[in-house]
């Protein structure tokens, strides 16, 4: 696909290249990722100001989307991309691969650290999700910390720098700066900004801006650090898609493909059953999401791969609302269960859609059929989630229209987490095509098991 920047694409590229250090505060869905790899592909080979450049980021997002993003490009085919993931043996293997960008999950910082040690190769570090290190006393920080003097150049990308308050700032600063614009120590940072808020005895939990301390700090930042809000750039109501993809587990995998062959898949010792194509096509979106039904109409989990999507999408949010659209019960019950530190609310009364719309929800749970038309609720946020698709297009769209309408003071940003090499894609490209039915999935069920019975022949194994 040939790149063709909005202007404000451009800027921040360029701001890359102006700096040695240098922040981009930009919301979700702004492009942070392919307006970083242009300024890396021009610092490479255009500027000759960087050998090697290495990128740490949450781990999913470490898997897939900086290489999907240098494959969706023309302009970046010819970035060399080593993910640095895995076990310590395939970790070590990346690292001796020959390649422009490194990509590393910020769980293994510390372990990448004391690999090289003095030795450090890297004389560019991309820091996806910059708030990830807002805590001055996690390993990350520390051992990035250690190895700063060696980084010639240090990018940092998020759309939240500051979730809990400009307090968290000063360690994501010192690693651009090394104290120079907040201070060489977070304790002196408070002191110069901060008073104290909420306290037991000597024990202090909170701290409150002094007055003007905020416009000091920002102005201070300035020249290092630029932040864009989507509302500011963009045409609103603005729509943005994205998709999420997950890999499931092998054995998930391989009782996926079991129960899509012989229509029937075992699980501790009771089976699941799929008597035609369109049970078969449910049981197989059921699968993908991560649990299915048996027989007897009993949940049996399979994986939480898309779980974890969801975990690292709402910490890359930091707080920002969530409505997340599920399709199944066994979806509802898991996730209730998993989120219930977040205290995530079902869509069921008029209660429910008021505190929403006042704030008072950070993660809203709701079926597409339960979220149909009538239904305000862009004033209480602008992200979507689909944890699980559903059939219908009709359903789709107006679940969507939920936040995506007049009204909507922000972008919408729309998240669907698919299953890859599963149902799920085939339903997300009939969403994507406007030509979406139960006749038409089955239709796509149909073809995949036709394909199944090509494949078998005198005896052999499907091919």
């Amino acid at each position: 696909m040939i790149y063709k920047p909005y202007h404000y694409q451009a800027y921040a590229s360029q701001w890359i290249i102006d700096r040695k250090k240098s922040a981009l505060f930009l919301e979700m869905g702004m492009g942070k990722s392919v307006a970083t790899l242009t300024a890396i592909l021009e610092l490479l080979y255009d500027y000759f100001d960087v050998a090697k450049v290495l990128v740490i980021a949450p781990l999913r997002v470490a898997s897939t989307t900086w290489e999907e993003e240098v494959e969706k490009w023309d302009h970046l085919k010819e970035l060399r991309i080593s993910k640095v993931l895995g076990s310590e043996k395939q970790r070590i293997a990346a690292l001796y691969k020959k390649a422009d960008v490194y990509i590393v999950n910020r769980e293994n910082v510390t372990w990448l650290v004391n690999w090289f040690d003095h030795d450090w190769p890297f004389d560019m570090v991309v820091i996806d999700e910059l708030s990830s290190f807002k805590s001055s006393k996690a390993q990350r920080f520390k051992s990035l910390k250690k190895v700063r003097p060696f980084i010639k150049r240090l990018v940092g990308l998020t759309g939240t720098p500051a979730p809990n308050g400009l307090i968290d700032l000063w360690p994501q600063i010192y690693l651009l700066d090394g104290g120079e614009r907040l201070g060489k120590t977070v304790t002196g940072y408070r002191e110069r900004y901060f008073l104290p808020d909420k306290r037991n005895q000597m024990i202090i939990y909170t701290w409150k801006l002094k007055e003007g301390a905020e416009d000091t700090i920002y102005e201070k930042l300035s020249d290092i650090c630029v932040s864009m809000k989507a509302k500011d750039y963009l045409e609103l109501p603005e729509r943005i898609d994205n998709v999420i993809p997950v890999e499931l587990p092998k054995k998930a995998k391989e009782q996926y493909d079991q129960l899509e062959k012989e229509l029937i898949l075992s699980i501790e010792e009771t089976d699941v059953l799929a008597g035609s194509a369109a049970v078969l096509a449910n049981k197989l979106l059921q699968v993908a999401n991560g649990a299915v039904y048996d027989e007897d109409g009993e949940m049996k989990h399979i994986h939480d791969e898309k779980i974890k999507a969801l975990d690292e999408l709402i910490e890359a949010a930091s707080g920002k609302p969530m409505l997340v659209f599920y399709g199944y019960q066994h979806d509802k019950d898991r996730l209730l269960g998993h989120l219930k530190k977040l205290k995530p609310r079902l869509l069921q009364s008029d209660k429910d859609i008021k505190d929403w719309n006042q704030g008072k929800v950070q993660v809203l749970l709701a079926h597409p059929a339960s979220a149909g038309h009538g239904l305000n609720l862009q004033t209480g946020g602008n992200i979507i989630i689909w944890f699980g698709l559903t059939w219908s297009l009709e359903l789709y769209q107006q679940a969507n229209a939920r936040l995506w309408r007049q009204g909507q003071k922000q972008t919408v940003v729309i998240h669907h987490i698919i299953a890859k090499d599963t149902i799920d894609e085939r339903v997300m490209q009939a969403l994507e095509d406007k030509d979406v039915s139960q006749a038409a999935l089955i239709e796509a069920v149909k073809a995949r098991m036709n394909k199944y019975k090509e494949g078998t022949t005198n005896g052999s194994e499907p091919v």
